[in-house]
């Protein structure tokens, strides 16, 4: 067999152990899944018509903050999801396993691209799980054509490809689990302190700056203006730049760690 056919083998068979313990210990997902929806439905049925009317200028209308509210929960579930990533890969580093595989003849990257291709994959499953709770709420999108429906489901696979590199890199150099938790963390809470809640415009000036020249926010608009109609203007070239730059640093932090010998 060639090398190519080789590396796809072995990736598949990782790809394949990674979705089988993901099925048979699906806590970590769940409760990262809670979050998001949890959020989803505090700030719709307690904050919404406030916060509606806050950003519409108008009357309260719950759904028009649900409508708004969706995609930045849709991106907050991708940062959530990639979490258990870290946790994942943490876990395989410390209890032996990888160690194991070191000394099988196997692709050296299959690990690795198992671990990325397994949570992308985690993490599509989970938007659309989010998802759906939101259309169960209300949440409808009009103005999409089937265009923007693809490019908006491309966005989120490339989002969720970046972060997952980025949280693999945090897994390889956390000594535990707990650790690599804790590390991969700003994943989950940049998106609360991006325009996912309210827009860059209605927060403090000191404010505005951290939630502007973050990843999350430009992601955020880009898939709102794909979903909902909205001005994209220059988010969609910043949302894939963001992305490219964090999964090829990622990439590279994660392959150097992985690479090395182990002490």
């Amino acid at each position: 067999m060639s090398s190519l056919s080789l590396a796809v083998r072995d990736s598949h068979t990782m790809l394949r152990r990674n979705l089988l313990h993901a099925r048979r210990y699906p806590s970590l997902t769940l409760n990262l899944l809670l979050t998001p929806v949890m959020l989803l439905l505090l700030f719709v049925y307690i904050f919404g018509d406030v916060m509606s009317a806050g950003i519409g200028g108008g009357g309260a209308d719950r759904s028009q903050y649900l409508a708004y509210l969706v995609p930045g929960i849709l991106m907050l579930t991708i940062g959530g999801t990639t979490i258990g990533s870290a946790v994942s890969v943490s876990t395989d580093m410390n209890e032996g396993i990888v160690a194991r595989f070191r000394t099988m003849a196997i692709h050296r990257g299959s690990v690795l691209i198992g671990h990325v291709v397994g949570s992308v994959l985690q993490c599509v499953m989970s938007v659309v799980l989010v998802g759906a709770v939101a259309v169960a709420i209300g949440f409808r999108s009009t103005h999409a054509t089937a265009l923007e429906w693809v490019l908006a489901l491309g966005l989120l696979t490339l989002v969720a490809l970046a972060l997952t590199w980025i949280a693999v890199g945090m897994g390889l150099s956390s000594p535990n689990a707990e650790a690599a938790s804790n590390n991969a963390l700003p994943l989950m809470i940049l998106p609360l302190l991006s325009s996912a809640f309210v827009p860059v415009d209605a927060m403090p000036g000191w404010f505005r700056p951290i939630a502007e020249y973050q990843p999350f926010t430009p992601a955020i608009e880009t898939l709102r203006g794909l979903l909902l109609g909205t001005e994209i203007g220059h988010n969609g070239w910043l949302a894939v730049a963001w992305c490219l730059a964090l999964a090829a640093l990622g990439y590279f932090w994660s392959t150097s760690l992985f690479g090395r010998d182990p002490k």
